[in-house]
């Protein structure tokens, strides 16, 4: 048994050695990989001492694939921002976001999320859900970068302030989402990968009380997740 044990850390230490050599989103993705394959290991062991050996195993191959995972999902943001560099109207932002506990499993780990959100006032009139001309120019941009990385799944949210009812602005917001979708599925971007929601005035990123804080809020944001970390 302790034999089982030290060979488990062992594997284990050789995952996270790997990871100090890659890039940011290279070591998430091992992180995330290493923690979702020692649950699938536990999940399929029958004994203690397989239990042992297929978390062990687990975690170094899911570690490998998170690497990978975390490598693409780096020049998949070198790319957006070379793409946006020059748009006023968007903004990128990399984050990671706690992965849901698995079922069955311990295991938790991180969840690596590229998010461009867009001034709403860029892409649609106010009150309205129509691209505008220059609304699909930039997003054209957004979708040359979806279409060259298609092992991506993308949730497009729509947000307003707080102006109008709340029921009329999560309407307007859904609406704006699903234009969003519409215009990069034109463009190319497979329709099956992306998702929509209007999250009308619920999610304020500032104070509705100055008309600066309500432009901000107003907004669409184009996340973008690994299929794999689903």
């Amino acid at each position: 048994m302790k034999k089982l044990v030290i060979c488990v850390s062992l594997l284990a230490l050789t995952a996270s050695g790997c990871a100090t050599k890659t890039q940011t989103g290279g070591l998430v993705g091992t992180g995330v990989g290493a923690a979702v394959g020692a649950g699938l290991g536990q999940a399929i062991g029958r004994s203690t001492s397989a239990t042992l050996i297929g978390a062990a195993a687990g975690a170094v191959a899911g570690g490998l694939a998170g690497t990978a995972i975390g490598r693409y999902m780096d020049r998949q943001e070198s790319d957006m921002r070379q793409a946006l560099a020059t748009s006023e109207a968007a903004s990128i932002q990399r984050e990671q976001q706690v992965l849901a506990q698995a079922e069955g499993s311990r295991a938790q780990g991180d969840l690596d999320v590229l998010t461009v959100t867009f001034k709403s006032d860029y892409l649609f009139a106010v009150n309205s859900s129509v691209l505008q001309a220059g609304g699909y120019d930039e997003l054209d941009r957004v979708a040359t970068v979806l279409n060259k990385y298609p092992q991506t799944t993308i949730q497009i949210a729509g947000h307003t302030d707080s102006t109008g009812s709340e029921d009329y602005n999560m309407q307007l917001s859904q609406r704006r989402a699903d234009a969003v979708k519409n215009a990069l599925s034109g463009k190319g971007v497979n329709p099956g990968r992306m998702t929509t929601i209007g999250f009308g005035e619920s999610k304020p990123i500032a104070s509705n009380a100055t008309e600066a804080g309500r432009q901000q809020n107003r907004r669409v944001e184009i996340r973008i997740i690994g299929q794999s970390q689903q």
